[in-house]
């Protein structure tokens, strides 16, 4: 990180230990300021004509939310009513999947998880980062998601009640949180996207008739203290290098440029802006993957560019063309690497479960939504055919934008992504992701050689997720780690040392191979340099065969020069399955077309394991929503040797596997297939 960074972090910790960023960051009531003192001269103060001047100024400049949906659209709106009526009985949405009741208005300071409730007059700063709750569990609610529910729901019936209710959380939220004290006001990440999500529920009710002069001087004070938490903090937010940049720029640059009467808006929009673009080119690598190696992160801040983008141009204000640019070539990278039949992505990194526009029915996993409405964005066509990811681009773009023409792309493009360190290998019927990254910058998961086999339409070997960042016991990030990647583990060791729950030393580095065909068989070969750092170092090569007609050979050789405890993993999705007779693997009942799972090793020895959720430990667990755990299919073939080829092959029940301790023969379709370890 440096050691500018160093010394800022620590500064930061002297001020935070001491108090002193509570003096210079203070606490205060809302009625310290007035509505008067928070705008800047030739506003108008009479409250009636400043909220008409405010509907003229946003009519005049940005045209939203002006638009009732079309007699036929590709989604059901009534499930947004539905929604939206299980957050007004106090049922409020978690992680855009499970629901939680915390009255209405909600409980803004509890942890429903834990039943532990926040104390509101304690200052951010004194507020620790991880203690007896997980945080998160409060902020979820704070982030106002539901406002987006409640406006897509008012499209459907013009039902007052809806405006009503965001002006009841509104009120009910100030009154409960002063500016500075309690949670809510720790993180400006949070901070910003409260903001973002409130400005959205603002524009699209301001015609409203529940929305009165006073609410809307309510809500100046309310985005003045949101944006002046933020600068005041800013430097902070820079040195995490991270989303939490992008995510409170953002927010200066959306305070400046939707409300330029505020004082310092200007201060707000040039350094929002100029953070913005920075922090693209410094986040964003050539090849479009993401700096901090999350897929979910991606679809985070690609979320933030594309509304900033958008309201940039509707504003007059347009960002950099290589802004836009960068953001193009992220949106090409998801398209290329995604399931089109689904939307869902080869999952790698952390996953806190954060979706910050929630504009659709569509599920968590369905990335379709933000990749649809980003290359729309820049090309003014669609992606996919109409469906319920396109109600993202009637709230961004208008109807118009659901009549746009199919782009002709290519379904199977691009495949090779060395700086973001994903890999495709394309057959049939079937597509492996494999993970192998030269770290550049901070990994979240130690998940080198990671590989993700989608069969027939099926996801079959997966990652774990994350679950919990903070949690008792192996559930404190504990599927951060190399043990639950389908991967080879070297004397029960992570790939890289563990400093804290979040962040990894000696980051594992990865080198990948000119990839190759012999006899029809495709192969890519990479290796890291994980285990190198011990005392006694082993290499470890993965070799990948695509075999043709959607069979897979999968091939880890491990080197020291003592013996090791290896271990081969995969997790597998929880689908039926039997063992085959030899305990070697089983057939796994995905479908129409079961798929065989099968591993041995050259050693010709070793203990064969298998476990479907293991009550003890995070083995066998996947978690493909934040705190939300499920059982997965855990196998597992241990071994000591000083160096041993692993084998595993992926096909289908029929196909017969003859193995000895330097080769291994295939047959299939009538064809043997024969590979020599040592020739690989």
């Amino acid at each position: 990180m440096g050691p500018g960074w160093i010394a800022f972090r620590a500064a930061y910790s002297f001020r935070t230990r001491t108090g002193l960023i509570k003096r210079q960051v203070p606490a205060y009531p809302w009625k310290k300021y007035s509505f008067q003192n928070r705008v800047i001269p030739g506003t108008p103060l009479e409250l009636n004509e400043y909220k008409r001047w405010k509907r003229n100024y946003y009519s005049k400049n940005l045209h939203l939310f002006d638009a009732s949906f079309p007699e036929r659209i590709p989604w059901d709106p009534h499930k947004a009513v539905q929604e939206a009526e299980r957050y007004l009985q106090g049922e409020v949405k978690y992680f855009d999947h499970l629901y939680q009741n915390l009255g209405f208005p909600p409980d803004w300071l509890l942890d429903p998880f834990s039943n532990i409730k926040y104390d509101p007059a304690i200052h951010w700063s004194e507020i620790p980062d991880y203690g007896k709750s997980d945080i998160k569990f409060v902020w979820e609610a704070n982030r106002f998601s539901q406002i987006y529910t409640l406006v897509r729901a008012f499209n459907v019936n013009r039902d007052e009640k809806y405006p009503h209710a965001f002006w009841t959380i509104l009120s009910d939220w100030m009154q409960k949180n002063p500016p500075g004290l309690g949670p809510n006001w720790k993180d400006g990440q949070e901070v910003a996207l409260r903001l973002m999500a409130a400005t959205f529920g603002y524009l699209a009710f301001l015609n409203s008739d529940s929305s009165i002069p006073q609410h809307v001087e309510m809500f100046s004070l309310f985005v003045a203290a949101h944006a002046q938490r933020i600068y005041q903090n800013i430097d902070f937010a820079i040195s995490t290098k991270s989303n939490h940049t992008i995510s409170e720029a953002f927010g200066l640059w959306l305070t400046g440029t939707l409300f330029p009467e505020l004082k310092y808006s200007n201060q707000y929009l040039r350094v929002g802006r100029d953070i913005l673009e920075n922090q693209i080119r410094n986040q964003f690598f050539e090849d479009g993957g993401y700096a901090m190696y999350s897929i979910n992160y991606q679809r985070f801040v690609l979320h933030l560019y594309l509304v900033a983008i958008h309201l940039g141009e509707k504003a007059g204000k347009p960002f950099s063309k290589q802004m836009v640019q960068i953001f193009t070539k992220s949106i090409e990278f998801l398209y290329h690497i995604m399931d089109h039949q689904t939307g869902e992505m080869p999952q790698f990194g952390s996953n806190d479960g954060a979706l910050i526009l929630p504009l659709n029915n569509c599920d968590f996993s369905d990335y379709r939504p933000l990749v649809q409405a980003g290359y729309y964005l820049i090309h003014k066509e669609r992606l996919f055919p109409a469906g319920e990811w396109d109600e993202d681009l009637f709230w961004m773009f208008g109807p118009s934008a659901l009549e746009a023409k199919i782009a002709q792309l290519p379904i199977r493009g691009k495949t090779d992504f060395p700086e973001a360190g994903i890999y495709l290998l394309e057959s049939d019927h079937s597509r492996v992701m494999i993970r192998c990254v030269d770290c550049q910058s901070r990994p979240s998961h130690a998940d080198q050689m990671h590989l993700e086999l989608r069969w027939y339409g099926n996801s079959i070997t997966c990652d774990a997720g994350t679950y919990l960042y903070h949690g008792h016991g192996v559930w404190d990030n504990g599927l951060s780690g190399t043990a639950v990647h389908n991967t080879v583990i070297v004397d029960n060791q992570d790939q890289m040392t563990r400093l804290s729950r979040i962040t990894w030393l000696d980051w594992a580095k990865g080198q990948v191979f000119p990839a190759r065909s012999e006899d029809g068989i495709q192969v890519w070969n990479g290796n890291h340099n994980g285990y190198r750092r011990l005392k006694e170092p082993v290499d470890h090569q993965r070799s990948i065969f695509s075999l043709g007609h959607d069979r897979w050979l999968v091939l880890d050789h491990l080197q020291g020069k003592s013996t090791h405890a290896y271990r081969l993993h995969w997790l597998l999705v929880d689908f039926p399955y039997r063992l085959l007779n030899d305990d070697s693997g089983l057939i796994l009942d995905s479908g129409d077309y079961p798929c065989k799972v099968q591993i041995g090793s050259s050693a010709m020895n070793g203990n064969f394991s298998i476990l479907r959720g293991d009550p003890q430990s995070n083995r066998g667990w996947r978690s493909r929503y934040y705190a939300q755990k499920e059982p997965a299919i855990s196998l597992v073939l241990d071994l000591e040797q000083r160096e041993t080829f692993f084998w595993t092959f992926f096909g289908h029940p029929d196909d017969e596997i003859i193995a000895n301790d330097h080769q291994i023969k295939i047959t299939y379709d009538g064809k043997t297939r024969q590979i020599n370890f040592f020739e690989i």
